[in-house]
């Protein structure tokens, strides 16, 4: 069970530290409403990853066995693939001086339709989280469970103390940031080399 949380936890981590629609929202909602008014947001991917999860599900338990093992492997690949996109991003990162604050909403309505046009989240369930998912409850339930909880679990915390960090040190966050983007390229080329693992001694 623990590789499962272990998994789970750096998964998220590195998914909400990210750059992408809903990071790029919240970034935008504590720079103009405060965190006390954008706090509800961060639970837009509890909220609006549920479809996804049941239809993705839905299609991976139709499939061979074999079929979710090179799903497994295209995960790990992927996972490397947005490594070295981190990397790439961390080198040459430019921070954006003033965020324009015109397309902010203030609902967490708002932040779940953000997350639902994000394709992050389907592709993250069709070959990282849902043929891991699948292992998992194979193996004993338990250990399919301890990925879900350890995964949103740590992606809410993780999102909440992001936009206190924005709050807080808002004239640091530049640096920060890329900090952040050096470490999430750390991460994603370790999960991706455990997924590539965890796939090729499945298929064999």
């Amino acid at each position: 069970m623990a590789q499962y949380i272990i998994f789970g936890i750096s998964y998220a981590l590195v998914a909400a530290v990210q750059p992408g629609p809903l990071f790029t929202y919240l970034l935008i909602q504590t720079i103009s409403k405060g965190w006390k008014r954008t706090f509800p947001a961060v639970f837009a991917p509890v909220l609006s990853d549920l479809p996804v999860i049941v239809i993705t599900l839905f299609i991976l338990t139709k499939l061979p066995s074999i079929l979710i093992s090179f799903l497994q492997i295209g995960g790990g690949l992927f996972l490397l693939y947005l490594a070295a996109g981190a990397a790439i991003s961390w080198r040459s990162y430019q921070p954006v001086e003033n965020p324009d604050p015109a397309r902010d909403s203030s609902t967490l309505y708002a932040a779940i339709a953000v997350n639902l046009l994000n394709p992050n989240p389907y592709i993250g369930w069709t070959l990282v989280m849902g043929p891991l998912f699948l292992k998992g409850w194979s193996e004993t339930r338990f250990n399919g469970i301890a990925l879900i909880i350890s995964f949103y679990t740590t992606m809410v915390l993780s999102l909440f103390i992001l936009i206190l960090l924005f709050h807080s040190i808002l004239g640091v966050l530049p640096k920060l940031k890329r900090t952040l983007l050096g470490l999430s390229a750390l991460t994603l080329a370790g999960l991706g080399l455990f997924d590539l693992y965890l796939g090729i001694k499945s298929f064999l």
